[in-house]
């Protein structure tokens, strides 16, 4: 039966058999839902800890370790389970990642000393690993062809509960203290109610695969090596280092930066956050339907080169300067990771979850690991100067011109009725 010209009730999206040739915008916006139960929970651990840092005199230092095991256990496994999930399809792992998100999060709740936090933030990023491979085949699956929109929609939920996530700490957490984490597990149950319908719609499609006419399958893209899509693959993932770093000190340290310099308190800090987070999200939807028109190279070398004026400005600014221009930062850093993604895809067609797992869990790792270098940093020199060191890192954006031009005629969509 093929696709209907307008969009089908919500049940029928979640039940039909037909091939996916156009956007299903109904499962779009739930996996990005998904996406955003799954990362505002991640992101209430940066936000607590100001509270857990007083409350149990970790350093600076011991912070950068918790966001590193965080981030270690979200990337590690990730490629490792794109790669299985290209083979074997697995529709209801989505939910079942939430397990140990559940689990995590009742563990932060129930803490008391630097071990449990480990194992509990360790639990989280467990969770994540086996979250958003799947999820972004997902995506691509509903793109009907406009891949860069639907990496836009899927992130945009991951972005708004990044933002959401240092709102409702500030809310609840900061207010009520540790224990009140708790309340965050109704959220995980949510996202695994969410979770399974998306999975019972996926097993459903899962059998385009065999019942599809076969096309003719390309390793890499077209007139493409396999030495240049080694050397392409490592300029976007090098490209990814700088965005991520950078971010790293923005989502994990912004807070005490503020509090440092302009004497703010830990709620207002927390507001503050909230801003840069939710310019993130903007950012993120505004990128990837420009890469669909314009290409996904341009959107890319602005996203990562662009930004730098304004990273170099940040720390010389006073307070409302600081906090729009973190702003603006927000807004252009954040319109690279989908055209970055898709255009990887586009590199080994048809390893959509390996790609995914590789650049989810890179950024995971390499914020997990920035995190902690810059932690100690801090420690041992200042967070402001952190802020002043890192404003130089989206020079590496630079290096975009020595990607190859892989997209044809980007503008071509634009002018279709």
């Amino acid at each position: 039966m093929p696709l209907q010209t307008q969009e089908p009730k919500l049940k029928d999206q979640f039940t039909s058999h037909a091939p996916v040739q156009k956007t299903v915008y109904t499962i779009l916006f739930t996996i990005s839902l998904g996406h955003l139960l799954n990362d505002l929970m991640q992101s209430v651990i940066p936000a607590v800890y100001p509270v857990i840092k007083d409350k149990y005199h970790f350093s600076f230092t011991q912070i950068g370790i918790i966001t590193f095991t965080f981030q270690l256990t979200a990337s590690i496994l990730q490629p490792f389970v794109g790669m299985y999930t290209d083979k074997k399809p697995q529709p209801f792992s989505l939910a079942a990642a939430m397990i140990f998100t559940l689990m995590g999060i009742i563990a932060i709740a129930m803490a008391n000393n630097f071990g449990l936090f480990l194992v509990a933030v360790a639990l989280i990023g467990l969770g994540s690993s086996v979250f958003h491979p799947e999820s972004s085949r997902v995506a691509h699956m509903a793109s009907g062809g406009k891949k860069g929109l639907a990496q836009s929609v899927f992130q945009l939920g991951g972005n708004a509960g990044s933002a959401i996530g240092p709102l409702l700490a500030a809310l609840i957490v900061i207010p009520y203290g540790q224990s009140s984490m708790i309340w965050f597990g109704l959220v995980a149950l949510l996202a695994m109610f969410v979770l399974y319908r998306i999975g019972k719609w996926y097993q459903h499609h899962l059998y385009m695969r065999k019942t599809a006419p076969k096309s003719v399958a390309t390793k890499f893209a077209p007139g493409l090596t396999r030495n240049k899509v080694i050397k392409a693959l490592m300029i976007l993932l090098l490209l990814a280092f700088s965005k991520y770093i950078y971010m790293a000190s923005m989502t994990n340290y912004f807070t005490f930066y503020l509090i440092e310099k302009f004497q703010v308190s830990v709620q207002q800090s927390q507001y503050y956050l909230f801003g840069f987070l939710a310019a993130l999200a903007v950012g993120t939807i505004i990128g990837g339907p420009i890469g669909d028109r314009v290409g996904r190279k341009y959107v890319i070398w602005f996203s990562i080169l662009g930004v730098a004026p304004f990273t170099i400005m940040l720390p010389y600014l006073g307070l409302t300067g600081t906090v729009l221009t973190a702003i603006i930062i927000g807004v252009i850093i954040s319109s690279a990771f989908s055209a970055i993604l898709v255009y990887a895809t586009d590199l080994v067609p048809g390893k959509i979850g390996m790609i995914a797992g590789l650049f989810f869990g890179f950024v995971f790792g390499v914020a997990g690991i920035g995190s902690a270098v810059l932690g100690w940093l801090a420690d041992k020199t200042s967070i402001s100067y952190v802020f002043h060191l890192v404003s130089f890192l989206p020079l590496i954006g630079i290096i975009t011109a020595f990607l190859p031009n892989i997209e044809t005629s980007p503008k071509v969509p634009a002018k279709t009725p």
